[in-house]
């Protein structure tokens, strides 16, 4: 089994508004990777996410490929797994 990780990650730039929550749910259930994202007051997203490093990247990838998303920045920090966590979700 590949080693799984868990990112806590603020995404700014164009990220509300603009498909981002749908587009990081999708992606992430295609990947198999768990945790949830949501907007924040400031005009930020903000991420957890776990699974595996490359299944990761390949979300983050699929993001910045969003026609409409523009991520400018991102701020990650690794995080402890949550071990009964089994599904990606938008949350408020």
């Amino acid at each position: 089994m590949r080693k799984q990780i868990r990112r806590h990650i603020y995404f700014s730039g164009r990220v509300q508004e603009v498909g981002f929550r749908f587009t990081a749910c999708l992606l992430a259930r295609r990947l198999s990777l768990t945790g949830w994202v949501k907007n924040l007051w400031d005009g930020r997203v903000e991420m957890e996410v776990q699974g595996t490093e490359d299944e990761i990247r390949r979300l983050i990838q699929g993001l910045q490929e969003g026609p409409y998303i523009r991520i400018e920045g991102m701020e990650a920090e690794n995080l402890p797994l949550k071990e009964k966590e089994r599904e990606f979700r938008e949350t408020w």
